[in-house]
């Protein structure tokens, strides 16, 4: 059985990453799902169900739709913690797969759930944002998607669009860079969950340039995964997840890895 390692993140250290480092992440990631390819896509082909489900419940409610499908990107890291489990048995040279899932899954380490708690409460906030700013401030009720897209994203003379992505910016920066990577830090030791936190935004507040780069990589992948009617989640949620895995080994140390 897998065990964590004892030591903590030494003092938070951090290590300094190069501007387009992001890019090696996503190629290991890609190895890592050829490896264990059933277990990767059965988490992105889980999500994208779980949209299609949320666009079925919603979809003649675009103005609460809009909200839910882009605070996806909120809690969408604590989803993917089978993934960081997986490429971590698979650096280790251990079985890795639907056992590397259920270990850390059924594990119920109340510091997961803790901060699975926290990012829900944090989506469910901005879903609540997006529906009262888009119903209250729309010229008319926003129902569909074509609604949305006539009433708020292209009236040029208005403000209200600008207004939702300001807002949805302002709550997704601080939640990538407690994130990061915290989650894998906490699979991986034995470290208490504020400290991960705190280890997360040292490694975005050292590493602006680079981490900038991830961020906007997360976000394309992901619009990539919405815009293809969520088919393409089926493939970006184990890349971006395998990836988020080797963030967290790259920000390590030299002597901690």
């Amino acid at each position: 059985m897998t065990t964590l390692a004892v030591a903590s993140f030494p003092s938070g250290r951090v290590r300094t990453l190069r501007t387009l480092q992001p890019l090696t992440w996503l190629e290991r990631a890609w190895h890592d799902i050829r490896r264990a390819p059933a277990a990767s896509f059965a988490h992105g082909a889980v999500l994208a169900l779980f949209g299609w489900v949320v666009v079925a419940v919603a979809w003649q409610r675009f103005w609460l739709l809009a909200g839910a499908l882009s605070g996806f990107l909120l809690v969408a890291p604590i989803l993917a913690t089978g993934l960081y489990a997986i490429s971590r048995d698979l650096e280790r040279g251990e079985p890795a797969g639907w056992s590397s899932v259920w270990r850390v899954w059924s594990s119920l380490d109340r510091r997961l759930v803790g901060f699975g708690l926290l990012l829900a409460l944090a989506g469910t906030g901005w879903v609540l944002t997006s529906a009262a700013l888009i119903t209250l401030f729309a010229p008319t009720p926003v129902v569909t998607p074509a609604d949305f897209l006539r009433l708020i994203v292209s009236e040029s003379s208005g403000w209200l669009f600008e207004a939702w992505l300001m807002l949805g910016g302002l709550l997704a920066a601080p939640v990538f860079a407690s994130s990061v990577v915290a989650i894998p830090l906490l699979i991986d030791r034995r470290i208490g969950l504020l400290e991960a936190v705190l280890t997360s935004w040292r490694t975005v507040l050292e590493n602006p340039v680079p981490m900038g780069v991830w961020a906007a990589v997360v976000l394309g992948f992901t619009l990539l995964g919405l815009c293809s009617l969520l088919l393409g989640l089926v493939f970006v949620i184990p890349m971006l997840g395998h990836a988020t895995w080797y963030a967290y080994r790259d920000c390590l140390p030299a002597g901690e890895r």
